[in-house]
This record gives C-alpha cells, sequence and structure tokens, in this order.
C-alpha cells in the first residue's frame, strides 16, 4: 500500500506485546484502596486560588465536538458519506455560535488548554504511564476547582479528538485531509475499520462516562449555598469523594488520548494484537460508572436535604402568615395555593375552566380539604349548597379544593384517574393539579388545622384571610347556606337559637316529612339491620297506633355504615310495604352525617355532654346507630320525641294495654316517654362509634341512659360498600 512507504516501520513508536496485553488484563485496573492510598497526594496539587471559569460553556462546545466526531457509528464516517459540504457548514455553524455567545469567555484559557493539550498528545506517543500523567495535569490545573480541573481536561482532549476525526472523515474528498492523514498513516483506519469497531466503541462508551461524572460534580458546585452548607452533611460527606472521582476522570480522559495517539502508524498486525486495550478501556467505563451511581446517590441526598429545608422554611412563613395581620387575603391565599404567577392554578372541576388567584380577592375562602377517597355524598351534597349559592348575592364565598396527597412516594395512574373522576364532580374550584400543592403546606394542614383523613373546611375570612373556623364542614352539613360566612361567632349564634326538636334532626331530607311536620301528624324515623324485628315492630306499630287512634306514619333511616345492608333492606319494605324508606342512599348518608357533625359542631365551641342536651340526645342517636340492635323515635311536632331501642320498644307496644290510659290522659307522646323511663334497667350495653378526626375526640363520654363514664376502644374499620 502507497500510504506504508510514507513513514518507515522503524519509525513507528514501539507497541505492546500479546504477552505484555495479557499480563496487564490479568491484573485489576482499579481498586478502592488506591484511591485511599492517593487521596493525600491528589489533594496537595489542589490549591485553588479563586479564579472562576464558565464551566457550562466550555463543556458545551466540547460536546458538540463529541457530538460531530462519532457520530452514529464508525461505517459511514469511515467510508466518506459524511458529507464535505455539511460539516463544513456545521462546523461554520459552531464557529459562528461560538463567535457570538463565548466570546471573551475562553479568553486567557486557550493557552491553558493548549499547553494540556501538548501534555496529552506528547506523554502518550510511545507507550503512557497515565498515572504520571494524570498527576502531572492534576499539577498543572492546581488553582482551579474541581469542576473546572475536569472542563478543562476534557477540552484539551476534545481538541485531539476533534482534529483526528476531522481529518478521518474529510480524507476521501479534501486534498488537504487526505495529505495529513497520509502523513499520520490513518489510511489504515479506513482500510480496517470493522477491526477498529470495537476500539472506538469502547472510546465512545468510555466518553459518555467521563461526561456522566462532569456533569455531576459540576451538580454539586451549583446547589444553593443557601440551603445547603460546605461544612455539614450531606455536602460534606459528598464533597469528600469529588477529588479521587476528578482523579480517575482525568486518567480516563488521558486513557482515551492515548487510544488516539497509538494508532499512528499501526498495523493491522499489530490492531488485532492489542485487543486488551479494548478491555481496559471498558473497566475503566465501569469503574467511571460505578463513580457516577455513587456521586449521583450523594447527590440525591443534597437535594432531599435541600428540599427538607426549603419545605420547613415555607412551613415556617405559613406559621408566620396566619399569626401576623395582613393587608388584604390574597398573601395568604397565594401561600396555600400558588405562591408562583407562572400558571394559572385554579380549574373549575365541572368545566375545567382556568382561573387566576385574583378571583378570590375579599372573598370568604372556604378551603375543602381531603385526599382521595372523599365520598361521592359529600361532593354531592356540598354541591347542592354551592350550586345554590349561585344565584344569592348575598352568599359572597368561593370553594378551593386541596388534595392532600403525600407525593413523596411517586404519582400512579389509579391517583391520577381518582383526581380526575373526584375534579369532575365539583362545580367550585380546584387545584389544576396535585403537584402544584407544596409539601410544606401539606403538612401545615395536618400538624395545624389537624387534617387526617375526614373532609374538612376551614374558612379563611375575606379581608385578612385569616381562620375565621378551623373546620366549617360541620356547620355546613347542619344549616347548609344558613351558616354563611362559616365562622365560629356564625355558628355560636346559630346554636344560641337551637334546641332538640324534629326539625334539626331531619331538616329537609325528606318531602314526606316535611309534609307530615306541617300536618301535625305523629312520626317515627326507626332503623337498624334486623329484617325480622323490622316487620315485627312495623305491625306492631301500625296495630298500636289504630288503637290509640292515631295517624302515625314511619320513616326507615338505615344505618350510616352499611350501604349494600341498607338497600337491600330498603328494597323488602318496599316490596312488603311495611313503612317509608329513605331510598336515596345519599340522604341515608346525610342523615347520619348531620347528627355525627352536631356533636363535633358542639364540641368545636367547648360543649360539653354533662351541660348540653342536644348533645346528650345526638350520644343517644349515635350509640343507637353504632348498635346491632334496631330503635326508633317517636314524635308529634317539635319538641315531643320519644326514643328507645329494640327491646324497650318492643316490650312498650306489647304492654301498650298498660299505659293507655295514660296515653288519653296525658298524650301518646309523654305517656310513651314514661313507660321507656319505666323499663330501663341497670344492665344495659350501649355502644358508640365516632369517626376520627384528630384532635376532636373528646377524652370522656358518658354514657346517655345512665350517666356513667363509658370505656374507650380503639377500632379500625375499612367500609368497602
Amino acid at each position: 500500500m502507497a500510504s506504508r512507504a510514507l513513514v518507515p516501520a522503524a519509525a513507528a513508536p514501539a507497541r505492546p506485546t500479546h504477552q505484555q496485553a495479557m499480563t496487564r488484563r490479568e491484573r485489576p485496573v482499579f481498586s478502592m484502596s488506591d484511591d485511599h492510598a492517593m487521596s493525600k497526594k491528589i489533594l496537595d496539587t489542589h490549591n485553588p486560588d479563586g479564579r472562576d471559569v464558565d464551566v457550562n460553556i466550555i463543556l458545551h462546545i466540547v460536546e458538540e465536538i463529541f457530538q460531530h466526531s462519532y457520530p452514529a457509528g464508525i461505517d459511514g464516517v469511515l467510508h466518506g458519506t459524511h458529507d464535505h459540504h455539511e460539516a463544513n457548514i456545521e462546523a461554520l455553524k459552531l464557529e459562528e455560535k461560538a463567535s457570538l455567545t463565548f466570546d471573551g469567555i475562553l479568553e486567557g484559557l486557550a493557552y491553558v488548554i493548549h499547553k494540556l493539550s501538548c501534555e496529552l498528545t506528547c506523554k502518550c506517543s510511545g507507550g503512557c504511564d497515565t498515572h504520571s500523567t494524570t498527576m502531572s495535569i492534576l499539577a498543572m490545573l492546581s488553582g482551579y476547582q474541581w469542576d473546572a480541573k475536569l472542563v478543562l481536561s476534557l477540552a484539551a482532549f476534545a481538541i485531539a479528538y476533534g482534529e483526528f476525526w476531522l481529518v478521518v472523515q474529510m480524507f476521501a474528498s479534501h486534498p488537504l485531509a487526505k495529505s495529513v492523514a497520509l502523513l499520520k498513516q490513518l489510511p489504515d483506519i479506513t482500510e480496517h475499520h470493522g477491526s477498529l469497531r470495537s476500539r472506538f466503541d469502547a472510546v465512545n462508551e468510555l466518553i459518555k462516562a467521563i461526561l456522566e461524572v462532569t456533569k455531576l460534580i459540576m451538580e454539586f458546585k451549583k446547589l444553593p449555598s443557601q440551603n445547603i452548607s460546605e461544612d455539614q452533611p450531606p455536602l460534606s460527606v459528598a464533597i469528600t469523594h469529588i477529588p479521587t472521582a476528578v482523579y480517575w476522570t482525568i486518567k480516563s480522559i488521558v486513557a482515551c488520548a492515548s487510544q488516539l495517539t497509538t494508532l499512528l502508524g499501526m498495523s493491522y498486525e499489530m490492531i488485532v494484537a492489542t485487543t486488551a486495550d479494548t478491555w481496559e478501556m471498558s473497566s475503566s467505563t465501569h469503574k467511571l460508572r460505578n463513580i457516577s451511581d455513587h456521586l449521583r446517590a450523594e447527590l440525591d441526598r443534597c437535594y432531599q436535604h435541600i428540599q427538607e429545608q426549603m419545605h420547613a422554611e415555607y412551613y415556617q412563613m405559613l406559621v408566620h402568615l396566619f399569626e401576623t395581620t395582613q393587608f388584604d387575603n390574597m398573601k395568604i391565599n397565594r401561600a396555600m395555593i400558588y405562591i408562583k404567577d407562572d400558571l394559572l392554578p385554579l380549574e373549575i372541576g365541572t368545566t375545567h375552566t382556568r382561573a387566576n388567584i385574583e378571583v378570590l380577592r375579599r372573598k370568604t375562602v372556604l378551603l375543602l380539604l381531603s385526599d382521595l377517597d372523599a365520598s361521592p355524598e359529600e361532593i354531592l351534597v356540598l354541591s347542592q349548597f354551592y350550586i345554590d349559592s349561585r344565584s344569592r348575592p348575598e352568599f359572597q364565598y368561593e370553594i378551593v379544593w386541596l388534595p392532600i396527597v403525600d407525593r413523596s412516594k411517586g404519582w400512579s395512574e389509579e391517583q391520577e384517574h381518582k383526581f380526575k373522576e373526584l375534579q369532575a364532580l365539583m362545580p367550585w374550584y380546584t387545584l389544576h393539579h396535585p403537584s402544584l400543592l407544596e409539601p410544606a403546606i401539606v403538612k401545615f394542614v395536618k400538624e395545624r388545622w389537624h387534617f387526617s383523613k375526614k373532609m374538612m373546611l376551614v374558612t379563611l375570612d375575606p379581608q385578612q384571610g385569616k381562620v375565621a373556623c378551623p373546620n366549617a364542614i360541620h356547620m355546613a352539613w347542619i344549616w347548609g347556606n344558613l351558616a354563611y360566612p362559616f365562622t365560629i361567632s356564625k355558628q355560636e349564634a346559630l346554636w344560641s337559637i337551637e334546641s332538640w326538636r324534629l326539625e334539626l334532626v331531619v331538616d329537609g331530607i325528606d318531602q314526606n316529612l316535611i309534609e307530615w311536620m306541617t300536618t301535625g301528624r305523629f312520626i317515627c324515623l326507626y332503623g337498624g339491620e334486623d329484617i325480622e324485628w323490622i316487620r315485627s315492630f312495623t305491625k306492631s306499630a301500625r296495630s298500636v297506633a289504630q288503637r290509640a287512634g292515631i295517624d302515625l306514619q314511619m320513616m326507615y333511616v338505615g344505618k350510616s355504615n352499611n350501604k349494600e345492608r341498607v338497600r337491600r333492606i330498603n328494597s323488602m319494605i318496599t316490596a312488603e310495604n311495611l313503612s317509608y324508606c329513605l331510598m336515596d342512599l345519599t340522604s341515608v348518608w346525610y342523615f347520619w352525617t348531620r347528627i355525627e357533625s352536631m356533636f363535633y359542631s358542639k364540641m368545636q365551641l367547648g360543649k360539653t355532654i354533662l351541660e348540653d342536651k342536644i348533645m346528650q340526645e345526638v350520644l343517644t342517636m349515635l350509640s343507637f346507630d353504632g348498635s346491632d340492635q334496631g330503635w326508633a323515635l317517636i314524635s308529634r311536632g317539635s319538641f315531643e320525641m320519644a326514643r328507645g331501642k329494640s327491646q324497650i320498644i318492643t316490650k312498650t307496644l306489647d304492654d301498650y294495654t298498660v299505659w293507655e290510659q295514660d296515653a288519653r290522659e296525658k298524650g301518646f307522646v309523654p305517656a310513651l316517654i314514661d313507660y321507656f323511663l319505666q323499663l330501663h334497667t341497670p344492665q344495659h350495653c350501649n355502644r358508640l362509634i365516632l369517626p376520627g378526626l384528630d384532635g376532636d375526640i373528646p377524652e370522656m363520654i358518658v354514657c346517655a341512659e345512665c350517666g356513667r363514664p363509658m370505656e374507650r376502644f380503639f377500632m379500625y374499620r375499612c367500609c368497602t360498600d
């Protein structure tokens, strides 16, 4: 081949023998013990003098060189398919970008990079002691920071690498490139590209690993000093590993440079005989990838620390905001909903109309707090109140749903689906997506407002955004929009004119009940799950009512925690014409939720069971619902109400002839109450189930029948129906 005559074989540098290659392959290339042993020597070369280098811009140029040098593979490049004209255009674009964007950045560094390039090309010719060359480069760069040492070394190698591939790519079409290639005996690379593929692939993989470590080390430099300190963990721990990582990375750069210089004038036989070089490249890549994994883990710990610091600062900011006087409600609204201005954070759930936080200015804001397990019944009933308020100008409030979700464990498609389903049911403002909610807000509502599982409605006043009621959901369930503006003072005012009466118990939950109360009929509400008792009770009640000459209307109100069972019982009661039912299961839920809300609303005002008549009656109703037995409440008008459990009710009806005369003289309900009292015995067992609301569960509850303190137990329940 003509090119061989240009460089005599004697002029070629000495190559390692096959036996030397095997010996090198057998011994470990890297050892962690070496890292510790060399650590002091590496640190001795480090004497930064404060000079600053824009490593990002230099690395950008370096990456472009690598990208254009060895694109998708070796075949097309070595066979000259890379268009010379396109190469010139790309080179001109890069040159133009450099002149416009990086003007002055490399001033003063070009000489340093040139010296490093000479160090790489000269010392790597004719065999190379990578350790000595690496230490020499570290000494040359002693005044620079660790990230700058890496990037400048990489830039020096990129020059040699880029020049090498520029000649190879343009060899077939440019006379100058061809002449240079002939002098360097590069035509052998073209001729034996198949044998060289693995070598260049190995170099390319190592370059990727070098870039990865370099970028990770640069990331440590970008960490915000206001949130993380270099003299405290986890950053103090991480930076102790950086010098060794820089050493191994520069050593790998030296190894890559050595691969280029050893190709000059190499014959085909030598190429085949030096396969150990490829193995060494692969070993270096493996080493750097291990270093990358370790640095990435350390970097993740730093980012976690930064996030925790930022969350802690945000949390304290929220505490401070709610403790200090504000000029309007917008600062608190922004802090609780979305503090940035880069997008519209609010969205009307049913229409997906986006909105700015400004829509909340000078309005009472009800923050609806719930997880993704909020029940459709809750949303449906609250929606009815909200939609009604839109047509009445006196109700100037807005609801904003904040989905309280722990996103530290990721966000699944199932969660996304549940969020979208709930959002689509809400006619009020919702957060556009849970990802907009700061973790500090989630922590704040759990720790300060005691949100756990149950839906909450926190009232923020329209002037300063202060908390006007820590949980107005109970007011909403009891009085609906009559509770506006949903403040503690409004709650006190509503209870001050309220008493235990049938209208309070049933509200407008069913049209039949409203009609019966209006016309003064006797009304019986009853519940339980025993269909045989229900059949017996309704038959006895009708018989006694007929004998007493009263118009008694009965309504089955079910149980609070067993939808499917209640649905089946409703069907049987209707089919057998036993009584009326709350056929809509949402109405059943709402009936019991209102009763439960009365208890918590009273507790919110500091009322106690011993002194408050309504609380006593509410607890009695809740104990009925928690029991396995049936129960009944019989009323006429607003205030005459008798209630008892199944055994007492059954016995009383069976004994009607005993108290029949009293019923004619005193009235049916007063006589019924007196007979109930006669049947009460010391032997009884009341069970009360109160849904857990952190901070709201009383230390002591007394029995509604005998007044003695009840024992407290913990119960865990999962209702899937």
